[in-house]
This record gives C-alpha cells, sequence and structure tokens, in this order.
C-alpha cells in the first residue's frame, strides 16, 4: 500500500493516522500474513467490534436521550449545563432494534462498498483467486479493523471513533426517517452514472479561517456558522465542480457539501427518476427490475407472501402478495405456477411504482 493508496483511504473514512502501519495492518488479511509474515488484522477486528458497540451506544444515548433539567454554570461562562435523571425518547427495545441494524453485517458491507476501499484488502493467493473481498463478511471484518486501528491509533479518543464511525457508517440514514439522505443520494447517483464512488477530503476549520477561505471558482461553497469545526470537500466522478460543506462535525460537513451537490444536479437537470432506471418494464424480469430499484435505494426490498391452495381437480394454486414497506399498496399475483404468480405480483408493483413517480 503506497502513500498514495494511504492518503485516499484517510480520506475517505475521515481519520489521519499517526501511525499508518496500524491502517495498513487493518486491511492485511489472515491469509496474507499465513503466507508472507507479518501481523493480520483479526485482532483489530475484536477490537473494532467492541469500540463500534460503544460508540453506537453514545450516538444513540446523544441523539435520543436528555437530562430532566437545566442549569447555568457562571464558573464556565455562563454555560447551560444539563443534570438531574436522564430521559430516554425511546424505550430499550427501539433503541437495541436501531443498534442491531447499525452494526449488522450487510450495513457494514455496504458502508465499505460506499466507500469504495475494499480494493485495497492485502490478501493471500487463495483469496485472491477466490475474489473474496466481494464477501459482506470480508467487507464487515475491514470495517471493524478499521475502527480498531483508529482506537488505538486516538488512544481511544471517543470523539475520533465516533468521528469516524459517523463518516464511514452514516447513521443517520437508519436513525432517522429523512425526507433526504444526501449523502446516499449522491453516492448512489455517482454510482449509477460513472461507475464511481465520490470522493471526499477533510479538514480542520476555525470561525477565522472559514470566513477568509480563498474561493475558487470550480467550488461551490456551504455557508459557515460560528460553531463550525470542519469543512468537507466533495468530488463526483464526471462534474467539473467540487462542493465544500461545513459543520461542527465530520460527518455534518459531509451532509452539507452532499447536500449542496445534490441541489446542483437538481438545478441542472441530473437527477435520475425510476423510470430512467427501468426503461421497459418487463413480465419475465419483472422480480429483477423490482430488486434493481430497491438496491438502488429507492424503497426497501420487496416482501413475497405466498398462499397455496388447490383446485376441484386437486392441482396446487398459488398466491403471492407482494408488499414494500413504504409502499401503501400490496399486488396480487395468481397463478398454478408459484414463479409467475411472484411474477404477476411483481409486475404489478413495478407497474405502480412507476406510475407513482
Amino acid at each position: 500500500m503506497d502513500e498514495k493508496e494511504i492518503k485516499f483511504i484517510q480520506d475517505q473514512i475521515g481519520y489521519t493516522f499517526k501511525n499508518q502501519e496500524l491502517l495498513v495492518q487493518a486491511f492485511t488479511r489472515r491469509s496474507y500474513s499465513m503466507e508472507n509474515g507479518g501481523q493480520d488484522n483479526e485482532v483489530l477486528e475484536f477490537i473494532g467490534d467492541k469500540a463500534l458497540d460503544l460508540v453506537v451506544v453514545k450516538q444513540l444515548s446523544e441523539e435520543f436521550g436528555h437530562y430532566s433539567k437545566k442549569v447555568q454554570n457562571w464558573e464556565k461562562w455562563g454555560k447551560i449545563e444539563e443534570t438531574g435523571t436522564y430521559i430516554s425518547d425511546l424505550d430499550e427495545g427501539e433503541l437495541t432494534e436501531i443498534k442491531k441494524q447499525l452494526v449488522q453485517k450487510n450495513t457494514l458491507a455496504e458502508a465499505i462498498d460506499n466507500l469504495g476501499i475494499a480494493y485495497y484488502l492485502i490478501m493471500g493467493k487463495g483469496d485472491v483467486e477466490k475474489n473474496i473481498q466481494d464477501s459482506p463478511s470480508v467487507k464487515e471484518d475491514l470495517f471493524e479493523a478499521i475502527l480498531g486501528a483508529i482506537a488505538l491509533d486516538s488512544n481511544w479518543d471517543l470523539e475520533a471513533l465516533q468521528d469516524s464511525m459517523n463518516v464511514m457508517l452514516n447513521p443517520g440514514e437508519i436513525m432517522f426517517d429523512e425526507d433526504i439522505n444526501y449523502v446516499a443520494e449522491i453516492q448512489a447517483w455517482s454510482s449509477a452514472n460513472s461507475g464511481d464512488i465520490p470522493l471526499h477530503c477533510f479538514y480542520p476549520t476555525s470561525q477565522q479561517g472559514t470566513w477568509y477561505m480563498p474561493r475558487h471558482h470550480m467550488c461551490i461553497y456551504g455557508n459557515a456558522e460560528q460553531d463550525t469545526h470542519f469543512a468537507c470537500e466533495v468530488q463526483i466522478p464526471g462534474i467539473d465542480h467540487h462542493f465544500v460543506g461545513y459543520g461542527r462535525s465530520k460527518n455534518l460537513a459531509r451532509m452539507d457539501a452532499s447536500r449542496l451537490a445534490y441541489e446542483y444536479l437538481q438545478e441542472n437537470d441530473m437527477l435520475f427518476s425510476i423510470r430512467d432506471e427501468i426503461e421497459n418494464p418487463s413480465f419475465n424480469d419483472s422480480i429483477g427490475q423490482l430488486e434493481i430499484l430497491a438496491r438502488r435505494g429507492y424503497f426497501s426490498i420487496p416482501q413475497y407472501d405466498f398462499k397455496e391452495t388447490h383446485d376441484e381437480d386437486g392441482n396446487p394454486i398459488w398466491d403471492c402478495k407482494c408488499s414494500i414497506k413504504e409502499k401503501d399498496t400490496v399486488t396480487n399475483g395468481r397463478s398454478s405456477s408459484k414463479k409467475d404468480a411472484k411474477k404477476q405480483a411483481a409486475y404489478d408493483m413495478l407497474t405502480f411504482v412507476l406510475e407513482e413517480e
């Protein structure tokens, strides 16, 4: 792994290593170390797994909880501080479900895909031949190993860990029912448009540095508030302009930059619609076409429920219901073939979402 690759990875995860050997170790599979010697990333995975639990719970407690009282502390420049009992807007079961979604394998694997860094895994010959870097389990391991490396490099700095978790995972998409998740929208647009991911560059800023930052005609800048601590520059392959956002955290800065990028695409009539994705709905391909739309973030993965009955001659009759969490409509298919019943339900749902668009 050379310096250019290390810089790219650090820009994507929002953390600069003091000890870059830890970053390289996080990407080193056991298969490589068995063939070539040196340390692999398995212990870092273990550390990162525990660190992830800690910072996710910390994030949930901050997002959904508060204290019963507020007092003014004059010794700290009149700062308002919270005290009293802790009150959570969500109960234990609801918090557990959100945490489960945030740390599950598919969520972490998708985060690695969005960052575009699985390519840099250092693997043995057997892993390379099996294309093991495409495995969700391997991507999950990589996510945890990176977080474990950050924990050690930062001497368990919770702010650094939480910052990087937010940048890598973008948990707001799961925690909140947002109208538009700008980070996810820009990632999906870039992948569909060019096959490449957006690039991010984070840097600390200050009130003085923000207001007097040199302006470049190729950049579109957001607005910096007084409590701005970070700036994020987003570069989208195929788009000439770069987008610079600001925020109190790296993730908020990235959200601001992604919002600017989304608004630019919208103003220039460059956003994709569902109809751009599926030009010709097909009965035979309807199951796959519907799943493509789901995978690209238009809605959740469709759910299919089957019921088998029989006609007077004892022949099977299959009924299939197709539902999508975000849609009020349920579509139905019926056939002597289970597969055709599913196709009918999927095709009716596909035509419904296209007409709705």
